[in-house]
């Protein structure tokens, strides 16, 4: 194989995985520091096998942290079905036509308890929500990207007044890791906490949401097994999804904790690692 062995076998854990002689029937991949490039872009190279695959037969599917309306510009790689799950799992997302499908929402009184005990901790914190729909933030949020033009600017009582998909815990000089170790205790099992990178920032989402959830509900859909499904990831919001499928890849510039886990471990995403293992999987 291209990617070495991972760490550990998963096999008597979670089932049967696939062998490097079976072509997996799902294919299921984070976006940012996976399949993405650092530059924001999806190669040629990775591109053209995403659509390769398909041809031959494949379900593939991207799994984000990303919110419905960054996924616009790669709507030409989810295939016939069409659909991405966005928002950490919280969202089943039609790309073509704009539309959620399913959704797994905070509820607004929940969201807003959490809210107040993790600034009552940590009171620097600066908050900002993601609906299906429409993005929120407090005034001073600090923003890594352009906001759009509908944002809705409020205190979090009015950004909380409606179910979302994410709330978003942003601080300026911690790293997401610490920020999640201090999110967590205060949050316990109201709600799921983690984190997609490095940029101090805490995404919450639903109890019982996660990228893994919502996945399963999509393979069962699609008539497909776990056993039959390979994804790919980077971050600490990858770990269920890759505990779930039958076989996990880590690309090299992963968490640590997902290179602990994962069965293998391909190039990094500016190294087109997601390609390298479906060319071989799928003899491009």
């Amino acid at each position: 194989m291209t990617c070495p062995d991972g760490k550990g076998d998963r096999g008597s854990r979670y089932g049967r995985r696939v062998s490097d002689r079976e072509t997996p029937r799902l294919v299921a991949t984070d976006l940012d520091g996976t399949l993405v490039r650092d530059d924001g872009t999806v190669s040629a190279r990775t591109r053209a096998a995403v659509l390769a695959i398909q041809q031959a037969g494949a379900v593939f599917v991207m799994v984000t942290a990303r919110p419905p309306r960054w996924l616009h510009d790669l709507a030409d790689l989810v295939g016939a079905h069409g659909v991405a799950i966005v928002a950490n799992g919280a969202i089943l997302y039609d790309v073509g036509r704009r539309r959620a499908i399913r959704t797994r929402l905070i509820d607004p009184a929940v969201g807003l308890e959490v809210a107040r005990a993790i600034r009552d901790e940590v009171p620097d914190v600066e908050f900002a929500i993601e609906r299906s729909d429409r993005y929120g933030q407090e005034p001073h949020y600090l923003n890594r990207w352009p906001r759009p033009e509908n944002t809705l600017i409020a205190g979090i009582e009015e950004l909380l007044a409606e179910p979302a998909a994410k709330l978003l815990v942003r601080h300026r000089s911690l790293h997401s890791d610490e920020l999640l170790a201090r999110v967590a205790p205060l949050v316990g099992e109201r709600v799921a906490a983690s984190h997609s990178g490095g940029h101090g920032l805490v995404e919450i989402a639903a109890s019982g949401v996660s990228k893994a959830a919502m996945l399963a509900d999509f393979a069962a859909e699609q008539g497909i097994s776990a056993a039959e499904t390979i994804a790919f990831g980077d971050s600490l919001n990858d770990l269920p999804m890759l505990a779930w499928a039958g076989t996990s890849y880590g690309v090299a510039n992963a968490h640590p904790e997902v290179l602990a886990v994962v069965d293998q471990v391909c190039r990094t995403n500016d190294e087109d690692g997601v390609a390298t293992v479906l060319e071989e999987l799928f003899n491009l």
